[in-house]
């Protein structure tokens, strides 16, 4: 990452990141075509009605991961063994005590969580059923988030990849058999997804622990040690809180989506969920702009964190522009893999009209704050991205959404609150920028 050219090292790093990014959502793809084509429109707006309220609950910790995967990659880059192996043990010990945090929250506040979001009463049953189910391998969840985090930061995307291959095909070879032969619905489909899970953490532990690296897991060492989580903290607890944040003003608009009722949230969910395949495709060249500017951070190669930057932002938008034009220009057609429900793919084309083709706009977004965590300033990043992002949204859905009510404006709050985001965040990096380049570094000749 430190050295030699950038741009064929970013897509190196990328794609593999990129595909694992679309197994993971893969595992929530397949629940919902399998509940949408054998359980019919309500089970599928059950499922579909958890994902806001189950990013805002997990996406705090898997911020916080990102912290880990920042310190990993400088310890790496400077060589300092001792450090990244004790950066290494409690980041997987934390990833351990937060999946457990997670379990206890998903199990006991999930209906609580979904009568606040207005749920409707034939659908609240199965929603509780499925996160119940899925909150219980929360542990499962975070071990594989931050063990992929360790190796993301040394540069290892591939392992990554395969093993979610592996629990994705086990995970839509069970979603069919305890769906189809068994008929058990939205919990068949859970049951399925935290299996997986829990393979992919078996398999990644496996291979931390094989490794003969300094980022070796032994479980013995196993330890909370204050000053690194001090400096994971650091980085990524302002991370995590921007991503619940946002997540909350997600679990708004879905309150809002909810008041159309189940065909809307229907259409809304399988939309939503093509969504985020656009947001982990861009989501990952984010990690790999922090990882690149971490590791060149780490040696003091200021010049070369630019034209991380530069490479990643051109990288972002065609790879955003290419998917997110394919995505509204065959959305009919995508969308009846999830349902032959035409008014349901009605609705889902009313929200993907708003936030394909403009989804470049988010990537730029999410860059820069990326580049900054990779420097260490993650605060500023976060309230500025808070205040773009969240309260463009608050606004319109509290103000300007109650007497124009359509999916049309609902939704046209996504590509405003993006191009404001970038606004702040472009002077916020700029000063940054000084700050760093003010500092003395290293030859880069």
């Amino acid at each position: 990452m430190c050295n030699g050219t950038i741009m064929d090292k970013l897509i190196s790093f990328s794609v593999p990141l990129i595909l694992s990014g679309i197994l993971q959502l893969l595992f929530n793809a397949v629940d919902i075509i399998v509940v949408g084509r054998f359980s019919g429109s309500q089970a599928l707006a059950a499922v579909g009605s958890t994902t806001a309220l189950i990013n805002i609950f997990t996406n705090l910790f898997i911020g916080i991961s990102l912290g880990a995967n920042v310190l990993a990659a400088r310890f790496y880059a400077a060589q300092k063994d001792k450090e990244m192996s004790e950066t290494v043990h409690t980041a997987i010990m934390l990833a351990l005590i937060s999946g457990v945090v997670m379990l206890f929250v998903g199990i006991f506040f999930a209906r609580g969580a979904l009568e606040l979001m207005g749920t409707p009463d034939d659908v609240i049953g199965q929603s509780t059923l499925y996160m119940r189910i899925y909150f219980a391998g929360m542990p499962f969840f975070m071990l594989y988030n931050y063990g992929a985090a360790i190796l993301r930061a040394v540069g290892d995307t591939k392992r990554p990849l395969l093993f979610l291959i592996v629990s994705g095909v086990v995970n839509a070879c069970l979603n069919l058999f305890l769906v189809i032969a068994f008929h058990l619905g939205v919990a068949g489909v859970a049951i399925a997804t935290v299996t997986a899970q829990g393979i992919s953490c078996a398999l990644v532990l496996r291979c931390l622990q094989r490794s003969q690296a300094s980022y070796q897991l032994r479980f013995r060492d196993l330890k909370i040690r204050g000053c690194y989580v001090q400096q994971i903290f650091q980085v990524g607890l302002p991370a995590g809180i921007q991503s619940t944040v946002i997540n909350f003003s997600n679990a708004l608009l879905q309150s809002s989506v909810n008041s159309f009722g189940s065909i809307a949230m229907a259409g809304y969910t399988a939309a939503n969920n093509l969504f985020g395949f656009l947001y982990v495709s861009t989501n990952s060249i984010t990690q790999a702009c922090m990882s690149f500017t971490s590791q060149n951070y780490g040696v003091g190669k200021w010049k070369r964190m630019d034209r991380v930057l530069f490479d990643c932002i051109i990288l972002s938008v065609v790879v955003m522009l290419t998917l997110g034009g394919g995505m509204y220009f065959f959305g009919p057609e995508v969308l009846k893999i999830y349902t032959t429900n035409p008014r349901v793919i009605s609705c889902g084309m009313e929200v993907l009209t708003y936030t394909t083709l403009t989804y470049f706009l988010c990537g730029i977004m999410d860059l820069l704050p990326g580049a900054l965590r990779g420097m260490g300033y993650s605060s500023v990043p976060m309230i500025l991205s808070i205040i773009g992002t969240v309260g463009t949204r608050i606004v319109w859905i509290f103000g300007i959404f109650p007497s124009h009510r359509s999916l049309d404006i609902l939704f046209i709050s996504y590509p405003v609150s993006w191009m404001i985001t970038i606004v702040l965040q472009v002077i916020c990096f700029y000063f940054v920028r000084r700050k760093v380049h003010a500092r003395p570094g290293v030859s880069e000749t």
